[in-house]
């Protein structure tokens, strides 16, 4: 269940960059950040609904 909260994390990360390179007008971290932002967001969308939030013992 550690993987959904990496996934996250580093969805959250790719936001931050690419939100960060469109303010700079940085075209080369737009594309690489969207490209992270998309595919890992895919990741965390579908690790959780295939293996559900991660359970708090």
């Amino acid at each position: 269940m550690g993987l959904v909260i990496i996934f996250a994390l580093v969805t959250l990360l790719a936001a931050f960059g690419t939100f960060s390179a469109l303010k700079n007008k940085n075209l080369l971290g737009i594309v690489f950040g969207g490209g992270t932002l998309l595919v890992f967001g895919w990741f965390t969308i579908m690790t959780v609904i295939y293996h559900g939030y991660p359970v708090a013992h």
